[in-house]
């Protein structure tokens, strides 16, 4: 497959062959790393990475990924871009498409990564939007595969809210691959009508299903992966804390959920997660509502069943695999 100078904003866009590519590249890539293998594939080219949303994994993930592809990269956090303020998007992605050879976005709406790939001339990654977080489902995939030898027939429960880049992207990439995708929460918690219509009817095609349930101990009956995120999105305001907590406290991943679910589910995470007190906000939590983890326990995130850390390392080896299908020659690629 040759995806070179195409950008990679939404699963909704690739065929399941297409996403088991991206997979199976990272895979092949992350084993090349593994042994020490050079890999730089993309020697020479300079890339962009705007953050209007800051992260961690986001931001290593790719600074290293270009590292090892060959790649120098440009950081832009939200107060070293004009994006959107004294520079329109349009203006932006034909600027910076001058400049680099590819174009990382992390911020608020998909309508902006859009607009990038559309003027830049470069091909544009997605690294999270509102409604869109496509490199973090590649990983997951990535993960679930590791462990359980196969994607299709995986049955993936998904418990908290729903509403948002990984409730969307997780019901997107398994109803392209054939799995089982089941959110779990109060309706309004639900994803909207209209990506669920499509996720279902992609799923009568693959053979995958799409379930709705305010029932969590009903949901997670025989789980492969029990999935959460936090309750409150980066540029929330912080008033509706009060309101996810008494919302969501029910769909909290507790050992009492994951005994229910089985001896072979295991838990997955994009993190940041609010598994204890030892974050600024987990403390201002405890102190004012009383609680010592939100979305899951603590004995659910460091236990036996987790696998959080292989899946946030994860993210290096499936975003090495967009990069590198957007920038290098398919040939190349299919000789690593």
């Amino acid at each position: 497959m040759d995806f070179k100078g195409k950008s990679f904003l939404k699963l909704l866009d690739y065929s399941p062959e297409e996403i088991l590519y991206f997979i199976d590249l990272a895979a092949k890539l992350k084993g090349l790393k593994k042994s020490g293998t050079p890999h730089r594939v993309c020697e020479g080219k300079n890339i962009a990475l705007i953050f209007e949303k800051t992260s961690t994994r986001t931001r290593c993930a790719f600074e290293v990924a270009a590292r090892d592809l060959g790649m120098s990269a440009v950081y832009l956090d939200p107060k070293s871009s004009q994006i959107g303020k004294k520079e329109s998007i349009a203006d932006t992605a034909r600027v910076l498409g001058r400049m680099f050879d590819g174009i990382e976005y992390r911020g608020f709406g998909q309508n902006v990564v859009e607009l990038l790939a559309k003027y830049s001339g470069v091909p544009v990654w997605n690294g999270l939007t509102n409604e869109f977080h496509p490199t973090q489902v590649l990983a997951d995939f990535l993960t679930i595969r590791e462990h359980f030898g196969r994607l299709k027939g995986i049955k993936l429960v998904y418990l908290g809210d729903a509403r948002y880049n990984m409730g969307n992207s997780l019901m997107v990439g398994a109803s392209k691959l054939g799995m089982d995708f089941t959110a779990a929460s109060k309706k309004d918690y639900f994803p909207s009508d209209g990506i669920t219509d499509v996720c279902r009817r992609v799923a009568a095609e693959t053979g995958a299903s799409v379930t709705f349930t305010e029932n969590p101990y009903e949901a997670v009956k025989g789980a492969d992966i029990i999935y959460t995120d936090v309750w409150v999105s980066m540029g929330e305001p912080e008033g509706v804390w009060t309101q996810r907590i008494y919302d969501l406290m029910p769909y909290a991943v507790t050992s009492e959920i994951m005994e229910a679910a089985g001896e072979q589910a295991r838990f997955m995470h994009c993190l940041p997660a609010f598994h204890d007190i030892h974050t600024e906000i987990g403390k201002e939590i405890y102190q004012k509502f009383g609680i010592t983890s939100m979305e899951v326990a603590d004995e659910v995130f460091e236990g036996p069943q987790s696998i959080v850390f292989d899946e946030a390392e994860n993210r290096m080896h499936t975003i090495k695999a967009v990069m590198a299908s957007s920038l290098a020659d398919a040939e190349v690629l299919a000789a690593l």
